[in-house]
């Protein structure tokens, strides 16, 4: 994707996209990670495009700023945690393991986001994997591959063999919802689409499933802004 620059304190990076399906200039500032995208028509002039990308750079810096910080992982800072925020303290020993309700991380400062991180996603692993077991084997069906990724358009997904993968951020947020979103994608090995059908499986898995659902919709952004200093 062709990208542009506008010049100002900051400098704001623009991503440039064609769509044949567009019919106007558009938009679109991510709430994930405040990435700024300009979509175009197919054949409309770039020239176009860049003046009427120029003519709301007030809009965008108006968004800009008025969207939440990101959460920088940090010594001394917080990372969250299965739904509440961790402390994070210098630890001993060769990695971060729970020490009186605080993550203990050794090892050089410099280092900590990530070996943060790392422990993260071995506990979303190991989380994920149970929870998968344990509705796969309510519902009676086998899956096949079980993979984590850092997806920003979804929090887990069903292939037709039976895949699944997840985002490991679903670590961070409270058990319940990590256990919707797997009972979520379950499902899908039943029934792939999302019809009345799907969601009475959703159901059979999970009863209570309409609370963790909202929660993820409305806190599942702020998970996107905790920041590994990538």
């Amino acid at each position: 994707m062709d990208s542009t620059r506008l010049p100002g304190d900051p400098p704001l990076e623009v991503a440039l996209r064609r769509s044949a399906r567009a019919r106007r200039y558009s938009l679109r500032i991510s709430q994930l990670d405040g990435r700024v995208t300009l979509t175009l028509p197919r054949r409309a002039p770039m020239a176009e495009g860049l003046a009427f990308l120029r003519e709301k750079e007030g809009w965008i810096r108006g968004h800009l700023a008025a969207r939440p910080d990101d959460h920088a992982v940090a010594l001394g800072g917080t990372v969250p945690f299965r739904g509440r925020a961790l402390p994070i303290v210098t630890g001993p020993g060769r990695a971060p393991r729970l020490i009186d309700e605080a993550l203990a991380v050794p090892g050089p400062a410099a280092g900590v986001a990530g070996r943060v991180q790392a422990f993260l996603k071995a506990e979303a692993r190991a989380a994920l994997a149970e929870a998968v077991d344990r509705h796969a084997g309510a519902l009676g069906r086998p899956y096949g591959r079980l993979t984590l990724r850092d997806t920003r358009s979804r929090w887990g997904s069903c292939t037709s063999r039976g895949d699944l993968m997840f985002s490991w951020r679903l670590i961070m947020a409270p058990p319940q919802v990590l256990d919707y979103v797997a009972a979520h994608e379950v499902a899908h090995l039943a029934e792939m689409n999302h019809s009345p059908a799907y969601w009475a499986v959703v159901r059979r898995l999970m009863p209570d499933y309409a609370a963790p659902r909202s929660w993820l919709r409305a806190n599942g952004a702020a998970l996107h802004r905790v920041r590994f200093g990538d």
